[in-house]
């Protein structure tokens, strides 16, 4: 399915017509939630092939909800990144006690993004879902996201549950025994999941270019939210890069490293970036809301028994099976600026997107 002539946010520049954009399948939430047949199967094709899709999150309350809490979240984001310096300061990840050195907020130019050593050019901050709904005792923040807790604890719950729905789903479409995946991803029991602020402020015309470098994403499922272009994919068979537009009323979903290790390679974690928006929408101040799905921490990322899955070839290798928590720490803690980092540190943080070129 194509994208022309979707609208953009009428309150922003308009995403340019005149370049290629990625040809992402929209799926409808509804039709999901009533497993139909077509969509469900459509769904299974997304995540063999790309590993990206549009979820259409309008005509059910369920998918509204998400949809108009991520408004609001996109309020609290501009707010909470216009914090003074020493209130963001409290919960530096690089200080802040119990971040593990990943949760909290990220300065801009903080991590590197190739193995060049370029540094990144946005802010991030980092909401733990432990945090949100209680798991954990909360890791220090700003009065600002504390007063907010609830809007957090509504977004995360909402997105965890459409989550739990899409795993559910693929465990049907790999012949897996019912709950097999979700029962890898509650929401009461401690994982890697979080909200993510992000922001990146316009970049002179002479030093436009990538924001955030090539990459998969560590864990099981990613909810995105963005409202300017900027993010770019490689289609299979390809090596350049394609916009991603945003659309209005949907999600964008994509697959992360978990479900190719679960998987043994049936299902794609797709390389992205994210770059300046183009034509009009660079002069903008570029957002995100990203709601991140990981396995819980204690579960090994290693193929799954059963279904399609025992049709998939067999490694030469042994599998790593780290923990979900020591993958996070392993690809999330190596670019970060720091004296001891290498290109060799960064190159071994890689992670099903290892061996490509295309990030350097």
């Amino acid at each position: 399915m194509g994208d022309a002539g979707l609208p953009s946010y009428p309150s922003l520049p308009p995403f340019p017509d005149d370049i290629e954009t990625a040809p992402l399948v929209t799926l409808q939430l509804k039709k999901l939630l009533a497993s139909d047949p077509e969509e469900m199967a459509a769904l299974f094709k997304c995540g063999k092939e790309l590993g990206f899709f549009y979820l259409n999150l309008m005509g059910c309350e369920q998918g509204e909800k998400l949809f108009y809490d991520a408004q609001s979240l996109l309020r609290l984001e501009k707010q909470f990144f216009d914090l003074p310096p020493e209130e963001k300061a409290m919960c530096d990840r690089d200080t802040l006690k119990g971040a593990n050195g990943y949760y909290g907020y990220k300065g801009m130019g903080k991590s590197i993004m190739d193995a060049k050593g370029t540094k990144d050019k946005h802010e991030c901050y980092n909401l733990k879902k432990d945090d949100i709904v209680g798991n954990t005792e909360p890791l220090d923040r700003p009065q600002l996201i504390s007063d907010n807790i609830d809007l957090f604890r509504s977004y995360a719950t909402n997105a965890q549950s459409i989550i739990t729905l899409l795993l559910k789903h693929f465990d049907t479409l790999l012949g897996l025994p019912p709950n097999t995946l979700p029962n890898l991803h509650r929401l009461h029991a401690e994982s890697g999941d979080h909200v993510r602020f992000l922001t990146a402020p316009p970049q002179p015309p002479e030093d436009r270019g990538v924001n955030a470098g090539a990459h998969t994403d560590f864990g099981s499922l990613t909810v995105l939210f963005n409202w300017l272009g900027g993010l770019q994919v490689q289609l299979p068979g390809r090596t350049d890069w394609t916009y991603v537009r945003p659309v209005p009323g949907c999600a964008i979903v994509n697959l992360g490293d978990a479900m190719v290790k679960f998987t043994a390679g049936l299902l794609r974690s797709n390389i992205h970036r994210v770059v300046n928006p183009p034509g009009a929408q660079a002069e903008e101040t570029r957002y995100s809301l990203v709601y991140f799905s990981r396995p819980e921490d204690t579960v090994p990322l290693k193929r799954l028994k059963g279904g399609l899955i025992d049709l998939q070839p067999q490694a030469a290798e042994p599998e790593e099976g780290l923990t979900s928590k020591e993958w996070i720490l392993k690809r999330g803690l190596a670019n970060k600026v720091a004296p001891d980092w290498t290109p060799q540190k960064f190159l071994e943080s890689r992670g099903t997107e290892g061996g490509r070129e295309a990030y350097d």
